[in-house]
């Protein structure tokens, strides 16, 4: 480890930061050492980093005082934080806040937030195609994270925002295609003719891998990511050529998802009306080429469906 520069991982155990420490780990010309930061380090998920070669170690984004020890003597950072948890875009905020003031403590020199656009600036808060939500968003797990990149700024740490979008692996899970009355699989998204922007959750790793090594060229840059840009209709085609049965993609309107009974229908059905209604300007920021010439490993959905085949075919069986 002696002359390794550390990197102090958020999310060690979950889909982002796990992705960040198992590609530096695998690194074969490794360059950095990880701290895995995790709530609970006498997990399964903790031992595991543990086995990969991780120095794990506890903090709590909800107890500032605990995060000063997660930083010290670290070169970086990656930063990131789970809406899904709580559901409240101001606990995430103050969350942020907590991470951004420890890591300017500690004098981190490169830190990578993980963050999404604010999606007001594309449907106002006073747009009723959308209901507002939490009283100030949209789309809260997105604009909640877009309010918090200031902190950053105004506490002087070097960071480049990292903005990701949806993960393939929700077909997975709860945006997971359900079987019809004809028993065919369906993909009942209320996303029209629209390009839905995805990535693979493990490319957020190995991007920010990539980024941290390209060192102070990044600071302050905004790096937006995605792996593919498909309509609905046509990641239904790819997933009946890769399970060999029919999926059908049935469209629902935004009004429809959100009517469904589901913790999270308004905040999901916001979300995928943001995707559609703001396509272009969301696919824009997303360039694959320049993307694929940071992270050349980055997966396409049929790469995705490929290495998740025995997975996906179970899920939906």
């Amino acid at each position: 480890m002696t002359g390794k520069k550390i990197i102090t991982v958020f999310g060690a155990t979950g889909r982002q930061g796990g992705g960040l420490v198992r590609a530096a780990l695998a690194d074969r010309d490794p360059a950095f050492s990880i701290r895995a930061v995790t709530r609970h380090p006498d997990s399964d998920g903790a031992r595991e980093l543990r086995r990969l070669g991780a120095d794990v170690v506890r903090a709590d984004m909800d107890d500032e005082a605990s995060l000063a020890p997660a930083f010290e003597h670290a070169y970086g950072a990656f930063l990131v934080t789970n809406f899904w948890e709580h559901v409240s875009a101001e606990r995430e905020k103050a969350q942020a806040r907590a991470l951004a003031r420890a890591a300017s403590h500690a004098g981190v020199q490169h830190a990578i937030w993980s963050t999404l656009e604010d999606t007001r600036e594309c449907v106002p808060l006073d747009d009723d195609r959308m209901p507002t939500l939490q009283d100030h968003y949209k789309v809260s797990h997105f604009d909640g994270k877009a309010e918090a990149d200031h902190y950053f700024t105004e506490e002087a740490v070097p960071t480049t925002f990292l903005r990701t979008t949806f993960f393939w692996e929700n077909l997975l899970g709860v945006f997971a295609p359900q079987r019809g009355p004809d028993g065919d699989l369906h993909l009942a998204y209320p996303m029209g003719d629209s390009r839905l922007s995805g990535m693979a959750a493990d490319d957020i790793g190995k991007t920010a891998l990539a980024i941290f090594r390209r060192g102070a060229d990044l600071i302050a840059a905004t790096i937006s990511i995605a792996g593919e840009h498909l309509k609905v209709a046509d990641m239904a085609t790819a997933l009946t050529a890769a399970l060999g049965e029919p999926v059908r993609y049935r469209p629902l309107t935004a009004d429809e998802w959100r009517a469904q009974q589901f913790p999270g229908a308004d905040e999901s059905g916001n979300m995928f009306q943001y995707y559609a209604d703001c396509e272009h300007r969301f696919t824009a920021a997303r360039d694959l080429v320049a993307v694929r010439d940071l992270n050349p490993a980055l997966q396409d959905f049929d790469t995705w469906l490929a290495a998740h085949h025995d997975r996906l075919r179970a899920a939906w069986a």
